[in-house]
């Protein structure tokens, strides 16, 4: 860790070490026996290199992830992986940072992970995002074919995020799509850090990917709709809702589905798994859920703020009769929805380790 600006990232006490191991545990849905093996494969002395690539994005990912708390699983992360290459908390810089870049990928090749932050732009040769003289279409085409496996996270990494919002003026894409082959995503804007984090331990344990959906994501974590085990859910099912904002039922937490939250389409553990321990998440502060994790969510789930059409409203006692009759078209969320939780079995060609490991 001497390429770091700090030698304090990596100090992490036993108790939260443990901690962390046993919150990605319990996120993967693994018994508790296991947490001493996933304790064991993140302790190990070979860490494997990570090669971290930053595009089209605005480093949200790497902030949330070296900012979580209770236990500090930046640290934590750090400590389990050897991270060679990040251009925003590497000491290097320059020549001297592509050389580093350049090193590892030789002298691990087939045996590190790359992490990719952020869209890759493709139209006019992708001229619209370079680093050290080369576009970031060639800089992932060089390094991810080489990679033990690719994770993109957040959603510009996995999907393209707000940079493809139409008209997407400089073609950018996802991960997967410019690679043209399966990786793990990990989206939203930003991405839960348990998330990552038990991808990763996962992968070291495990020596395979965990389970996927059809787009590439843990289903530890992007399995059940955000809307399944949302704390306001007993009121969307007696008809209790927000009106608009600031009004008596928004006081009073009602459902925030005719304000236009997208839970009930949107593939999450946000209320199970509170971002950074905080205690809270948007839902629960009164801002309806805006899909951040599914697929081109800027377009397909906007208008932010009117409901979703087509979303049946159960009966009860509660102030609306007609919930689901009214609002604007939003093209394509439900055929985005429909099939996004269904596993297939691409998940053993992202990671070209071994994959006999059981949990």
């Amino acid at each position: 860790m001497g390429r770091f600006i700090s030698d304090e990232l990596t100090n992490l006490s036993r108790r939260s070490f443990l901690k962390g191991c046993a919150m990605a545990a319990a996120a993967l849905g693994l018994k508790d026996e296991l947490i001493p093996k996933l304790a064991e494969a993140a302790s190990s002395p070979k860490r494997p290199p990570v090669v971290w690539l930053h595009f089209q994005e605005c480093t949200g990912c790497t902030e949330s992830l070296l900012r979580a708390s209770h236990p500090d699983i930046g640290r934590l992360i750090l400590d389990i992986i050897s991270l060679d290459y990040h251009e925003t908390v590497m000491a290097s810089a320059g020549h001297q940072a592509e050389e580093t870049l350049k090193n590892t990928i030789t002298q691990h090749q087939g045996k590190f992970i790359c992490v990719v932050e952020g869209a890759i732009p493709t139209k006019d040769g992708g001229i619209y995002c370079k680093i050290a003289g080369r576009t970031a279409l060639e800089i992932i085409k060089d390094v991810a074919p080489k990679a033990a496996a690719t994770i993109a996270i957040g959603s510009c990494a996995s999907f393209g995020g707000v940079q493809a919002a139409a008209p997407n003026p400089t073609g950018a894409k996802g991960a997967g799509d410019v690679l043209g082959k399966a990786v793990i995503n990990i989206p939203g804007c930003p991405p839960n850090p348990i998330a990552f984090l038990g991808t990763v331990l996962h992968l070291l344990t495990f020596k395979r990917p965990p389970e996927v959906d059809r787009l590439g994501r843990p289903l530890f974590a992007y399995g059940r709709k955000n809307h399944d085990h949302c704390e306001r859910r007993a009121h969307f099912d007696e008809g209790r809702f927000v009106e608009q904002f600031g009004d008596e039922n928004h006081k009073k937490g009602y459902c925030l589905y005719k304000v236009g939250c997208k839970g009930p389409v949107t593939y999450a553990n946000c209320p199970a798994v509170r971002f950074n321990d905080v205690g809270t998440w948007p839902v629960g502060a009164g801002h309806g859920c805006i899909g951040c994790t599914e697929p081109d969510f800027w377009d397909t789930c906007s208008p932010f703020y009117e409901r979703l059409p087509g979303i049946k409203v159960p009966g009860g006692d509660g102030i609306v009769t007609n919930a689901d009759s009214i609002g604007k078209t939003i093209l394509g969320i439900s055929a985005v929805a429909a099939g996004v939780h269904a596993a297939v079995g691409i998940g053993k060609k992202i990671f070209k380790g071994e994959s006999k490991g059981q949990e």
